[in-house]
């Protein structure tokens, strides 16, 4: 389990503001958060050193990059021996397709998040690189027809 880093309201304005925008100056970000920007940056770097803020990154349009399908699997392995799991996991942290990974509890092992250009290569990928994964039981898979929510980070609670 995670050990929970104490926050004041200030490293929680910074925070929301940076999930909300990571290309915000240091400038603003001060602003918003009632410092100037040598403090800020300051809290910033603390917040990065302490693993707080764990990267930065480009939210990308998957249908402009051609990815006209995401689809969910539900994926259940024959063995869930610590070494089997983690095989597993090596083989479709591999797979660009596979954008998210998690493990369960209960009947399902792993839901996966995969992208593809169309339901053609959708299957090429099913049938090519995870259902020939070993360990693989069964997948279950289900085509997103439309997403109404998709928002990234976690909720920063305010105090």
């Amino acid at each position: 389990m995670a050990v929970r880093v104490p926050l004041d309201g200030i490293d929680r304005t910074i925070l929301s503001s940076l999930q909300e925008d990571g290309r915000m100056t240091n400038v603003e970000l001060a602003r918003r958060a009632g410092l100037t920007a040598p403090p800020c940056l300051r809290r910033v770097r603390s917040l990065e050193e302490s693993g707080v803020i764990e990267s930065y990154h480009a939210k990308l349009n998957a249908g402009a990059l051609g990815y006209g399908i995401m689809v969910f699997a539900l994926v259940s392995l024959r063995s869930q021996a610590e070494d089997d799991l983690r095989a597993f996991e090596g083989h479709v942290a591999a797979l660009p397709e596979v954008r998210e990974c998690h493990m369960l509890n209960g009947e399902i092992d792993f839901i996966l998040k995969i992208v593809a250009h169309d339901l053609q290569a959708f299957q090429a990928f099913l049938t090519s690189k995870l259902t020939t994964a070993p360990n693989v039981a069964s997948v279950k898979t289900s085509l997103i027809i439309r997403t109404s929510k998709d928002q990234a980070g976690v909720p920063v609670d305010m105090l």
